[in-house]
């Protein structure tokens, strides 16, 4: 992101402001992805732990914490800074659980009952 924020000040002090307009738009993509990135994390963790809780019929106070925490920290990454808009919005959801799921089955699989389930 320095050469970004380098390249941005360039064309800005140069008047070429379509170019640093597009630079600015590379950096918000940026942002958004670490973001979007941070709050599928959270995802993956929170549907693990239920994941496990659900196969192993028991829910140990650490899970509990990491669910608990993992909903608040996605809902709070997913409230963009103007605080009224969201950075996965109502209808997006859906294939973005679905992708997140996908990779807490790999997780919770190698953990649930000592590792006896597979993936699949």
């Amino acid at each position: 992101m320095t050469q970004e924020l380098i390249d941005l000040r360039n064309s800005i002090m140069a008047g070429r402001y379509q170019e640093a307009l597009a630079i600015v738009d590379d950096l918000e993509w940026m942002s958004k992805k670490a973001t979007l990135r941070n709050i599928k994390s959270y995802l993956v963790r929170m549907i693990a732990h239920l994941i496990k809780n659900k196969v192993e019929q028991r829910l140990t106070n650490y899970w509990a914490a990491s669910i608990g925490y993992s909903v608040i920290e996605i809902q709070d990454l997913n409230l963009m800074d103007n605080k009224k808009s969201h950075y996965i919005k109502q209808d997006e959801w859906d294939s973005f659980l679905e992708n997140a799921f996908k990779d807490a089955i790999l997780s919770a699989s190698g953990e649930v009952s000592n590792g006896v389930y597979k993936p699949s």
